[in-house]
């Protein structure tokens, strides 16, 4: 069986070390390289959309980063218990208009006992900004 380390039951530490693999994932921009961090069959809500398993990730990710242009992800540790991590995130981005906008949120995580998100609800908000007021 495929295993993906670090495994629950998580220390603060590895919970951050986790959070630390997302990040550096989801700043990668390739939803090939993000999906696999999931179960094959994960419940992900986001925002108002309902995904299901990997090849929903894929494609919601590549639509994602079509209209997301300029993405740059930043989460932080919020909490932990055995097998789920709670996380507080922004990010900024683009549109092809040229408008720029941060996003924040938090995301609830839930991981199988080989180290795979098996859901992932996120709840996130955006507002307008300018270059000026961009942090990244």
């Amino acid at each position: 069986m495929e295993q993906r380390h670090p495994l629950p039951p998580f220390t603060e530490e590895t919970a951050k070390q986790k959070i630390q693999m997302a990040e550096d994932a989801w700043n990668s921009k390739d939803p090939e390289r993000v999906s696999k961090a999931y179960t094959i069959d994960c419940e992900w809500r986001n925002r108002n959309q309902f995904i299901y398993g990997r090849e929903e990730i894929v494609k919601f990710l590549n639509e994602k980063w079509n209209k997301e242009l300029n993405y740059t992800l930043k989460k932080d540790y919020w909490a932990h218990t055995n097998n789920r991590i709670a996380v507080r995130f922004e990010y900024e981005y683009q549109n092809d208009a040229g408008q720029w906008f941060r996003a924040y949120g938090n995301e609830n995580w839930e991981f199988d006992e080989n180290g795979f998100m098996a859901k992932r609800f996120a709840s996130i908000n955006d507002i307008e900004i300018t270059e000026a007021d961009k942090i990244g």
